[in-house]
């Protein structure tokens, strides 16, 4: 970049971006203070607003984040509001949470800039509030009115990944930085989006996520994410989405049939404890049954890798595909976001 264009950079700097950036970058405002030798009171202010940096120090916070010094120009859009759905509120570190927000964030702008070129899915999510004192079964006819409006048939869903993009949802891999984040979605009126670990590898479990986190983006756009109950009632709503009560209840076993567990797996698509889950929440299976077939689980080793046969995890191809359209460079220039960045929201497969 040019010593102009760096000046320009300067004068309208946006604090907001460099929040951003330090985030994305995982770091705390005292580690990026150290990286660019100034201190957390100075970054606070440049993050607020409250001061202008030089070009020079634009041009180190640049290098230190690992992006050009044109990502620190405002965006021109301001951000929709979300609500980001985490698994764990206490398992997830605050640093961790603002990592993927940030990530968040990139998402968003990448798909905006794709947006103006490229013609996506409408949104077809219908949106179906249920509380946290809910006691019914309104996690499972919300699970049920999704396949309905989506037109699925009956039957094992052949691609949740595709099924979630024909109708508008975003679905991309996060960060290999952010592995220690489990699944998670974020409700946006306008393109909600559901974000994958890219650590998992795990095509059965990865089914279960992109279920778990359409429950929450169908159900909880206003409750507090997090916590056990919204959680459970997400679990409930996968089950119904991937194994209707009305077509595998009378499939499922009253004991620990492995070969027929196994056989319903591959047919399914699910994995051997989600079927388990399925078959004790159904009342097929007893629940001692169910403890038991579990204890097994885990003796065998099997609760982080389950025996069967070994598939890739379902790709998105929605971002990917766009991307493809566009001429070289385009996206990156328009984005301003690093080709790093880009590689991974744009990636068929996860980014190690």
């Amino acid at each position: 970049m040019t010593s102009g264009n760096l000046a320009d950079v300067t004068a309208l700097f946006d604090g907001s971006r460099l929040t951003m950036g330090r985030r994305l970058a995982g770091l705390r405002k005292n580690a990026l203070a150290a990286a660019v030798e100034l201190t957390p009171a100075a970054i606070s202010f440049y993050e607020s607003g409250g001061k202008k940096p030089s070009a020079a120090t634009v041009a180190k916070l640049a290098m230190a984040l690992s992006v050009s010094p044109s990502f620190f120009l405002p965006d021109g859009s301001p951000p929709a509001p979300a609500t980001a759905h985490f698994r764990s509120l206490r398992s997830t570190t605050q640093l961790a949470r603002d990592q993927a927000e940030a990530y968040v964030h990139v998402v968003v702008e990448v798909s905006r800039v794709l947006e103006r070129h490229v013609d996506f899915p409408p949104v077809r999510l219908p949106v179906r509030p249920v509380g946290a004192d809910c006691a019914d079964d309104t996690p499972e006819r919300a699970a049920a009115e999704l396949r309905a409006e989506w037109g699925l048939p009956d039957g094992p869903i052949p691609h949740t990944v595709r099924a979630a993009e024909n109708n508008g949802v975003l679905v991309v891999f996060t960060p290999p930085q952010s592995a220690s984040v489990d699944a998670y979605s974020v409700s946006r009126a306008d393109r909600p989006l559901v974000l994958l670990n890219p650590a998992k590898d795990d095509y059965y479990r990865q089914r279960f996520d992109v279920a778990h986190e359409l429950g929450h983006l169908v159900m909880h756009t206003d409750e507090e994410p997090g916590n056990n109950i919204v959680e459970n009632q997400a679990n409930r709503f996968a089950a119904e989405f991937l194994m209707p009560r009305a077509q595998i209840a009378d499939l499922l076993p009253t004991r620990a049939d492995w070969p027929r567990l196994a056989k319903l797996k591959e047919t399914w698509g699910v994995s051997l404890q989600a079927l388990l889950y399925r078959a004790r929440q159904l009342g097929t299976m007893r629940d001692v049954t169910y403890r038991n077939a579990m204890t097994t689980i885990s003796t065998r080793g099997w609760r982080r890798r389950e025996p069967g046969t070994v598939l890739s995890v379902e790709q998105p191809s929605l971002l990917p595909r766009a991307v493809e359209l566009l001429p070289p460079d385009l996206l990156a220039a328009e984005s301003r976001i690093p080709h790093h960045l880009l590689d991974v929201v744009t990636s068929r497969t996860p980014v190690g």
